[in-house]
């Protein structure tokens, strides 16, 4: 018997929220975002769940060359562009669309030799200050591009620093790109996955949802049920061993709990290791055998401890849901202090996998 750890792929959920995106923007295209592993979902288990996807977009060219040898012939979408002039002829030779976003990127464009022209997204900085040419210079960077023979075609696209957040929106961002465009007649494609959901005027010609993909909310204020978005991890485990405390006893490391009166304690095969945050505090919620307990203490490298005083019932054997289709991933990042986003990234490769189709 392994230890009794897992991670279930929801396949069906995956599907859900994709086609959840197509009914949001309809008259667009999407891209399903896939980069860090599908966000720690297996990019294999996307190709699974959306065999009609628009297309795919990631990170770094090894991802972009599983997804061809899984068979995808959709158009993949490089979001960070090509870090050599010899990535960029893998470009063209295996039909992948990248980024350009700053003067070197655009120069290997103009001096390599490409077996053919490629498809290239013009990254403009509206306002995100991470990546992209000023959006100012959008009408200049277009005819150079135009008039360099490897190019394909062009579009436009920038990236939304607070789509996530109603008092800051993509009012600003949005002008500065719009002012930019002017005469520009390309496709466009600005929206993640918050401005998707709340911003249909952002939707243009292609939509690049990420973490509503996977079942997460990108909103504080909304989560992914009230959202229409389905869990497509849920991450397990099973108590391993049970103590009886009096009060005064301490729990874990450091004894950061305390013990106020007598209780039960369920010791879980789960830890940091696993990929479950070390800083998430006594309260954070689990569910044990399907009723809400709490963790209690801190978390050690390869367990952790659950509240069963109210759980006359459980003990070893019991399983403990610590995120996914029943308790809301979004619940336990915020009861941690962080996001969906890294939870689901963090899962460790020690972690079985179960797809469920």
């Amino acid at each position: 018997m392994t230890r009794p750890i897992r991670a279930v792929i929801h396949t069906a959920a995956l599907a859900a929220n994709y086609a959840h995106a197509k009914a949001c923007a309809p008259a667009s295209q999407v891209f399903a975002v896939v980069k860090a592993n599908a966000y720690g979902h297996g990019i294999a288990n996307m190709v699974a769940a959306l065999p009609n996807v628009d297309a795919f977009a990631t990170l770094e060219m090894s991802s972009a060359r599983s997804l061809r040898a899984l068979g995808v012939t959709q158009p993949i979408l490089l979001l960070e562009g090509v870090f050599s002039a010899a990535e960029l002829q893998l470009c063209a030779e295996q039909s992948f669309w990248l980024a350009v976003h700053d003067e070197r990127g655009l120069a290997w464009l103009e001096s390599t030799a490409l077996a053919c022209p490629v498809h290239v997204f013009l990254k403009l900085n509206t306002g995100m200050n991470r990546l992209g040419f000023p959006a100012e210079q959008a009408p200049a960077l277009v005819a150079r591009l135009k008039q360099c023979s490897n190019v394909a075609s062009i579009t436009l696209m920038a990236h939304f620093a607070s789509a996530d957040v109603p008092e800051l929106g993509v009012a600003a961002q949005c002008a500065r790109f719009d002012a930019a465009c002017v005469g520009l007649d390309l496709p466009k494609t600005l929206a993640n996955s918050a401005a998707l959901l709340a911003y249909p005027e952002t939707h243009h010609q292609w939509v690049r949802p990420g973490i509503s993909l996977y079942g997460s909310s990108p909103f504080s204020t909304k989560s992914a049920k009230e959202l229409g978005l389905q869990a497509a991890m849920t991450l397990t485990a099973e108590v391993i061993g049970v103590q009886n405390l009096q009060a005064g006893d301490a729990v874990g490391y450091g004894a950061s709990f305390v013990a106020d009166r007598v209780m039960r304690i369920g010791t879980v095969a789960c830890g940091y290791a696993d990929g479950y945050p070390r800083h998430a505090p006594t309260g954070t919620p689990v569910l044990v055998d399907g009723v809400a307990s709490r963790l209690i203490g801190r978390i050690s490298m390869d367990m952790l401890a659950v509240d069963l005083s109210e759980l006359p019932k459980a003990g070893v054997g019991s399983q403990v849901e610590l995120w996914g289709a029943n308790l809301s991933i979004d619940d336990v990042a915020t009861a941690a202090g962080t996001i969906g986003y890294e939870l689901m990234c963090a899962v460790a490769a020690r972690v079985p996998i179960f797809v469920e189709y």
